[in-house]
């Protein structure tokens, strides 16, 4: 069961004849494509001699898909959390945090590291470690913000809190290992 995918194709000929047969193979099954989600994006890898717009790029289960260069120079496709699905990681972490202010730390601090390694490890791809990164600062920081708001003199500054992730450590920002 499929409900979401991405074909590539070297030439522009065979992408639009497969789009030409791709639903009457699947009206078969008795399936069907989404028009407004199915298109055509010019996703070829970009030369140095190309004077024309660059190569597209396009959003795909929360990873934006373009074209950058490796350390020797070489092209070849990046992924990175795509800038909506981060801002809204962000605001349901910031809400769950809200909801959750008032349980004991040692419980908050555990749920947290639970999420976070939910987060790193789905986005935790060869390239998207500034990604990663940026999301560990954002939950560090709500959650200082939330211990704050626990009591109306219960302020937490910076130093306070490196004490409690002293007792209760988050998993460090880094990409999880594939087998």
């Amino acid at each position: 069961y499929a409900d979401d995918f991405v074909m590539v194709f070297e030439n522009h000929e065979d992408a639009l004849r497969v789009q030409a047969v791709l639903p009457q193979r699947l009206a078969r099954f008795g399936l069907t494509l989404h028009p407004e989600k199915t298109r055509l994006i010019d996703f070829r890898c970009p030369t140095d001699r190309d004077d024309g717009p660059s190569p597209g790029s396009f959003d795909f289960l929360g990873f934006n898909h373009r074209w950058g260069r490796s350390r020797k120079g070489a092209w070849y496709p990046q992924r990175g959390t795509s800038k909506s699905r981060f801002g809204r990681a962000c605001k349901a972490l910031n809400q769950w945090l809200r909801t959750v202010r008032h349980q004991p730390i040692a419980e908050q601090a555990r749920l947290l590291a639970s999420k976070l390694r939910g987060h790193f490890h789905y986005y935790g791809l060869r390239g998207n470690s500034n990604a990663i990164g940026r999301f560990h600062c954002v939950a560090r920081s709500l959650w200082r913000k939330w211990l704050s708001r626990r009591s109306q003199r219960g302020f937490v500054d910076w130093k306070a809190f490196a004490q409690i992730l002293r007792r209760h450590p988050l998993p460090t920002a880094r990409l999880p290992s594939r087998v």
